[in-house]
């Protein structure tokens, strides 16, 4: 009988918006897919969500990494809350009318986390101080859960000074930062490398991988396995 490997539960949190925590995300879930490991994904709170226009959704990319397929009901399963508005998931509620239900959040989250096997991944949404509600933001979502953290981070000139801001919040709340994963995009004007490197003059023990801009419809880096290998 094969041996059940431990579930470990990781959420996946950023220094901003568009930084690419999808993208690592799909891409940590197709290299533990490929090594048979079994692994979920959850991106429970989206804003910015348009419903025709799903399969460029953030649920929709990681149900495809899943090899799920993409309907209302599997988005549904995977990202509850969703929200039109691309804005911080308190003002894209109130656009609706509505309010982010925080302890809904923490208790889909919560039962994720004890109904899981092998590994799974919680994404947030937008940066880690971004606001749920009128007192909450996404930090305190991570604290109430407690989950090691990878923190996924820009390579665009500036993003040393608010990663480190974000390594002492995360800090601050007792969090363990399993990684940390600097994203490049086309435009950066900082060499990858030196970026890396600095960061991790001040990372303590969080490794610091580098993970290249990588071609339009390329989905596979050496970079993923390196992430994973520190899981």
């Amino acid at each position: 009988m094969p041996v059940a490997l431990p579930m470990t539960a990781y959420f996946v949190t950023s220094t901003g918006t568009d930084i690419g925590k999808t993208f690592v995300t799909a891409g940590l879930i197709r290299h533990l897919r490929e090594e048979s490991r079994p692994v979920a994904a959850l991106k429970p709170l989206v804003s910015g969500y348009d419903s025709s226009v799903v399969e460029t959704s953030d649920p929709a990319v990681l149900l495809r990494a899943l090899g799920r397929q993409v309907t209302a009901d599997e988005i549904a399963a995977i990202a509850p809350f969703r929200f039109r508005a691309p804005l911080s998931p308190d003002l894209a509620a109130a656009r609706e009318g509505r309010s982010v239900d925080v302890e809904a959040l923490l208790q889909f989250s919560r039962d994720a986390v004890a109904a899981a096997d092998g590994t799974l991944f919680i994404e947030g949404v937008g940066g880690i101080m971004v606001p749920l509600d009128a007192k909450r933001t996404v930090l305190d979502w991570m604290a109430a859960l407690g989950l090691p953290v990878i923190l996924v981070v820009g390579g665009y000139l500036g993003t040393i000074s608010h990663t480190l801001t974000a390594i002492d919040v995360i800090a601050k709340r007792s969090l363990r930062i399993a990684c940390i994963v600097v994203s490049e995009k086309d435009n950066d004007t900082v060499p990858l490398d030196d970026t890396v490197a600095t960061i991790a003059r001040f990372s303590g023990d969080a490794e610091v991988v580098g993970l290249p801009r990588l071609p339009v419809g390329l989905t596979r880096h050496p970079a993923f396995g390196r992430i994973a290998a520190l899981l």
